[in-house]
């Protein structure tokens, strides 16, 4: 069952019990509702003609389905079909009637989909512990997958939440950017950014949580939040491992449910073409550089520095590059290129890193030949990890 499918009957904790009788006697119905006269949790609807019974049920959303076996036109055992083949009565609870016991008969009703059978008609007080009991799993269900699909809805609205707070590409400048991100799962550790300091100075940075799910993507988005506003006290943002040091100092773990977080964090001076950055923990950043005779080499860019939250106090070392000759700078997180391939091997950062050089086919972006790769690789499009990855492209 979709447990994203929203409810649209009653409310759940307000709800009777609602029984359908299918059947053509209507000697059967006058029955059933004596036994049921005194129970006024339990309501009951009654339709004399099974090619109404799908369009009866959609109407009144019933908790527990009783049918007939012998009906005219419609055969029960095609009507426990029709009822477990539509989606809105697939799983309502139905107690077949008939009016004797048989072995192959009930072992195909069962077959088909029914959850009970009883000859009729049966006792009083038998068949209200049946519809209770059978309803209270139902509405159970129902209880059940309602809160999954609130659950769900929230989770795609803190999604949204998350996306919008990355950064849009840009297109036009001496310095353009693109990414893709692919979540594990509803929510995801990832996180980055970029943006110009001032005229001369722009910061790229990326990180990644450990974990998936909720924890890791409140403390992605809380760090992100504290880089987008520059609000790390006594920092300066120019200064890769200030900005490091400052974010450890911040974010221990021990206050953060025991997570981590890698990151790598470069600032790019405009005016010399000049790199400074800092890892923790972190994959290294991949810059490709165009050589005279028109070859693509690769350098990678990183710091020895330790993941972010583990002990606080602790310095962070910057590196400088010369970029002068760099067309393009990778910044990504370890789930791009850690793949299992269908095989049982995996992927590796040599390999992730020759597959970055090699030019993208053309009108084509390499960073969508590489998610499509990762999952043919994989062979699947539900990856372990988050998948996250910026390209910063230099005029």
């Amino acid at each position: 069952m979709d447990t994203r499918k929203a409810y649209s009957g009653p409310p759940l904790a307000a709800r009777n019990i609602i029984v359908l009788l299918v059947d053509d006697q209507a000697i059967v119905e006058q029955m059933v509702r004596r036994m049921l006269s005194e129970e006024k949790d339990i309501e009951l609807h009654y339709c004399s003609d099974p090619t109404k019974a799908i369009k009866t049920a959609l109407e009144i959303n019933p908790t527990i389905i009783l049918q007939d076996l012998v009906m005219p036109e419609v055969d029960g055992l095609t009507l426990v079909r029709f009822f477990r083949a539509n989606e809105k009565t697939r799983d309502v609870p139905l107690i077949v009637l008939s009016s004797k016991e048989e072995p192959t008969i009930k072992a195909k009703a069962f077959g088909l989909g029914a959850n009970d059978y009883l000859v009729k008609l049966p006792d009083k007080i038998e068949l209200i512990a049946r519809i209770r009991h059978h309803s209270k799993g139902y509405i159970n269900l129902l209880q059940r997958n309602e809160v999954m699909r609130q659950l769900a809805a929230e989770l795609a609205e803190a999604a949204e939440y998350v996306r919008n707070l990355l950064p849009p590409p840009i297109t036009e400048g001496p310095l353009r950017t693109d990414w893709r991100l692919i979540p594990s799962t509803s929510l995801g550790g990832d996180s980055f950014g970029y943006y110009w300091l001032d005229d001369r100075y722009f910061v790229a940075y990326l990180l990644d949580v450990c974990g998936h799910g909720v924890g890791a993507a409140l403390l992605s988005v809380s760090v992100l939040n504290v880089l987008r506003t520059q609000t790390l006290p006594n920092t300066d943002f120019k200064d890769p491992g200030q900005v490091l040091a400052a974010l450890n100092d911040t974010f221990p773990m021990e206050k953060h449910g025991d997570k981590f977080f890698t990151i790598w964090y470069g600032v790019y001076d405009a005016s010399t073409r000049r790199l400074v950055y800092a890892s923790g923990g972190h994959p290294p950043a991949v810059m490709l550089e165009r050589s005279p005779d028109g070859s693509i080499s690769a350098a990678t860019l990183s710091t020895p520095n330790p993941i972010i939250g583990a002990m606080p106090g602790l310095p962070y070392a910057c590196d400088t590059v010369e970029m002068s000759g760099a067309e393009k700078l990778y910044l990504y997180s370890d789930g791009v290129y850690e793949i299992t391939a269908t095989d049982g091997t995996l992927w590796t950062l040599d390999g992730f890193v020759e597959f970055m050089t090699e030019p993208p086919a053309e009108n084509h972006s390499r960073l969508d030949e590489l998610w499509q790769f990762v999952r043919k690789m994989g062979g699947s499009d539900n990856l372990e990890d988050d998948f996250s990855i910026v390209e910063l492209v230099f005029g």
